[in-house]
């Protein structure tokens, strides 16, 4: 398995949304638990600013072959290292010499 090894800008912003089961039951209760061991995947905002033309090249590159289909190893800015894929990505250009690739990386339990 390949490893994403370029380190984003240090204000990565982690999202959590625990997949969860829920009943409602009259009067407004409900009972809620957790949707399988893995429930809780880390979902990772990145962005990589300032980066030269070849830097960019270099990130867009890895995200393209993989297609949003294939994971790959990355540790995370909080050190966990994980199974991720990134199924969305983009840049945008800063002036002619440096550009700002941006990119969610959501962690995945493959098999």
């Amino acid at each position: 398995m390949t490893t994403f090894t370029i380190a984003p800008d240090f204000k990565a912003a982690l999202t959590a949304k625990p997949r969860l089961r829920k009943a409602a039951y009259g009067d407004g209760y409900t009972q809620r638990v957790a949707d399988g061991i893995n429930y809780n995947p880390e979902s990772w905002s990145l962005t990589f600013s300032a980066r030269t033309t070849s830097e960019r090249d270099a990130i867009l590159a890895f995200f393209v072959a993989r297609g949003g289909t294939e994971s790959f190893t990355w540790t995370s800015p909080s050190g966990v290292t994980g199974v991720f894929v990134c199924e969305e990505w983009g840049y945008t250009p800063d002036n002619t010499a440096t550009h700002t690739v941006t990119a969610t990386f959501t962690q995945v339990y493959d098999l």
